[in-house]
This record gives structure tokens, sequence and C-alpha cells, in this order.
């Protein structure tokens, strides 16, 4: 699975675009990357009629020095937008060596899908670009939904999310806007298989599912909570955020508990020097046995702890990540 940040922000509005790099950028600096992924909008943000500006502008950010982790993907409008075309051409061109992904919105079904993917290869030939850049979708439709195993299949893709807005809109009023509130979408059924589905497609395709907004971004108690059951009940690894202030709770629900963290330190260095054999840990205040099934688990909880920027001590760093801060 993609070893991507657990929070991905979006901005469309160039002043809030500048700022969301400058707190990236900023929150970045002691944990050395990238903590939080911002992504700029080229499809909500841009005003109509104004798209090829737009675009010119999210490619100069990308390319720029604000950019500065490498962590900055752009949404492009849907594949039968007109705007769709120009706005890979520009963004390749100027910054496809830097730009981490393009997220396609509005995919209809697994043809579009494809479609989008094909039209993305193209862009990136046409440019000379050297090198492939990773494909995100949002599932928002009926028949994204019922395609979303094959979608996630698809090589080129990384992630998917869940557009909540528009899933619920597609309902022609059947589903009542409750659904769309921070608790209402953990409760109505088809809102909760629609999500339940998409991660269970990533996970089985190796790709990071991204869990949909809360628009109730003032109320960060709120947000904190849709952020742990879309983490911990629902298995999503990833979220986005549309507001600064949605950033640190969604990082800190997403990350793993400190014990949990502590065991797999402990476990995951024990089995290293045991050569990746058995070995024997108190886990829970009991004697364990632990074998490669659950030194995969604790690397998964000890990579999440590294994304979301918890302490890990040096021995740790230097044995799994590469890394030296003495």
């Amino acid at each position: 699975m993609p070893d991507l940040p657990v929070c991905d922000h979006y901005a469309g509005v160039e002043a809030r675009m500048r700022k969301s790099l400058e707190l990236q950028a900023e929150m970045g600096e002691a944990a050395g990357r990238a903590l939080f992924d911002v992504t700029l909008d080229a499809e909500d943000g841009a005003p109509v009629g104004g798209e090829q500006d737009h675009i010119a502008l999210i490619a100069e950010l990308v390319a720029g020095g604000s950019n500065r982790w490498n962590r900055v993907g752009a949404r492009v409008h849907g594949v039968g937008h007109p705007a769709f075309e120009g706005d890979l051409q520009t963004l390749f061109s100027r910054a496809g060596e830097r730009l981490a992904y393009v997220m396609v919105p509005k995919v209809a079904d697994l043809g579009e899908a494809r479609q989008a993917c094909e039209c993305i290869e193209a862009a990136q030939r046409a440019t000379g670009l050297s090198r492939q850049v990773p494909v995100h979708l949002l599932i928002e439709t009926h028949g994204a939904l019922r395609d979303v195993q094959a979608i996630a299949a698809l090589p080129q893709v990384q992630s998917l999310s869940f557009g909540l807005m528009d899933f619920v809109s597609a309902h022609r009023g059947a589903v009542p806007a409750g659904a769309m509130t921070a608790r209402g979408q953990f409760e109505h059924p088809l809102v909760v298989r629609a999500k339940l589905e998409i991660a269970a497609a990533c996970h089985a395709a190796g790709k990071t599912p991204s869990h949909c907004v809360v628009t109730e971004f003032n109320d960060t108690q709120a947000l904190g909570q849709a952020a742990r059951r879309a983490a911990r009940e629902l298995g999503y690894t990833r979220m986005w955020s549309i507001h600064p202030a949605q950033i640190r709770p969604i990082l800190e629900a997403f990350a793993p508990d400190e014990a949990d963290v502590q065991d797999a330190c402990e476990i995951l260095l024990a089995a290293r020097a045991a050569g990746w054999a058995p070995i024997r840990h108190r886990t829970g205040g009991r004697d364990t046995l632990h074998d490669r099934a659950s030194y995969r688990y604790y690397w998964h909880v000890l990579a999440r702890a590294h994304r979301t920027g918890r302490p890990l001590t040096q021995d740790v760093l230097e044995a799994f990540f590469q890394e030296n801060r003495s």
C-alpha cells in the first residue's frame, strides 16, 4: 500500500492555497517531511471562465519554492469537462516532475476511470514527462461504486476517495441531508455501505482509501470523532481536510495509540535481532508469541506512527526508516 500521509488538505482559493503550503512546510520541519498532503483544487477553486489562469497558478505553486516537501497534488476537472485536457497539459508541462498526484473527480464508472488514466498517460507522454504521476480518483457516483473493485485494481491508481456530498445527492432526495453530517454519515446504511466497499476494494488492491470531508469545520470534536471512526471502524488510512483547523485532529485520530506504538517498537526490534524468527513478548500484560504475521501488523502500526509524526526512538528510526537525528 502506498506510504501516503494520513491527511489530504484541500484548498482552491489563492490565499488559502499559499497559506496551506506555508503550514505544510512549517509542520514538517521537525519531522523532516510532510505530515500532510496539500491538494490544490482546480475544479471547485477555478472561477467560471478563469480555468486556464487558475490551473496555471496551481502549476506555478507546485513548481515553486513553497512546495517544500514535494507532497502537493492537484484536483483537475472531470473527464467530461472542456478544461480537463488543458488542466493536464498545463500541470505536466510546467510542474510534472514535482506533482505528487492528480485527483480526478466524478468518474462515472470503470470505463471513465480507464479513460481518465489513459488521458493522463497520454498527456505525460505528450509533455515529455519522465515519470508516471499517480492517479487519485473520487468515487461519488452509483456506477463508480458498482465498479469500485475493478477501479481500485487499475495500475495507475494510487488512492480512492469517497465523495459524500455528490453521492448523497445522487439518490435524488431518498437519502436525507442528515446523512451528510459528521454523525449521520456513519449511521445511514447506504452511506456506510459505500464507505465499506471503497475501503475493502482499496485494501484488496493495495491502494489507499481516503475518507470524505466533515463539513462542520468549526467543530473539531465532531471532526475528531468522525476521523477516529473512519480509521478504527471502517478501515480508512487517509482523510480529507477542508480547513486548516481540521489537519491536526485528523493526524491525531489516525495515529496509533502510544501503547501500540511501544509494542510495535519492542516487537519489531526483537524480531529483527532474532532474524525474524518467532519471539515471545509481554503484550497487554500477557506473554504472547509473535511471528511474521504479527510482525506485518506491527510494521503497519509503526509506519502509521511515523507518518503521523509520533516520536520514535533513534534505534527504531535507524533500523526501520534509515534516519539519523543525532
